[in-house]
């Protein structure tokens, strides 16, 4: 790590940790897909194929503050994500437990950051505390709908018409 950061050693470290949660939880989705596909539920497929390439998104943004930051972006290795769950709902159970986890990183982030008095980044990890509110949301509502649905094959159905919309 640089010693002309602007940013510590330890704000670094967790940001960079940062890095590697948020392209685990694109691995998580994309697998996620697959397990869709093989149900030949395609819009389920395709939600989380735009899941995972915003989770991506996410991974970059905290890349590019790192070297904004004059700092010293370090990758490390993804485990192998779960392929197989006992049902859709399951697998959104899921999505939405992982989206929860998620968002006590982003909050320990940000403990950090005041703890160390890093101002600049408490700012820029504001975007992912309104972001994290939105995913959650997003997951509480598929979850709860496919709740709804039950056992129903049209209702299934239809809702995998209604995700395969997703831009």
């Amino acid at each position: 790590m640089k010693e002309n950061s602007m940013i510590n050693i330890k704000m670094q470290k967790a940001l960079n940790d940062q890095i590697g949660e948020e392209y685990a939880s694109s691995y998580l989705y994309i697998s996620m897909a697959a397990y869709f596909e093989s149900l030949h539920l395609n819009g389920f497929a395709h939600w989380m194929k735009v899941q995972a390439e915003e989770e991506k998104g996410h991974a970059t943004k905290f890349y590019d503050y790192i070297n904004q930051q004059q700092g010293t972006v370090t990758l490390n290795g993804l485990d192998k994500p779960q392929s197989e769950w006992a049902s859709p709902l399951a697998a959104f159970e899921a999505a939405l437990h992982h989206e929860q986890k998620i968002t006590k990183l982003i909050n320990g982030l940000i403990d950090l950051a005041i703890e160390e008095r890093d101002f600049a980044t408490n700012i820029f990890l504001q975007w992912f505390v309104t972001e994290q509110v939105e995913e959650e949301a997003n997951a509480t509502e598929i979850v709860e709908k496919l709740k709804m649905i039950g056992d129903s094959k049209h209702g299934l159905l239809m809702l995998d018409s209604i995700l395969g919309q997703r831009k």
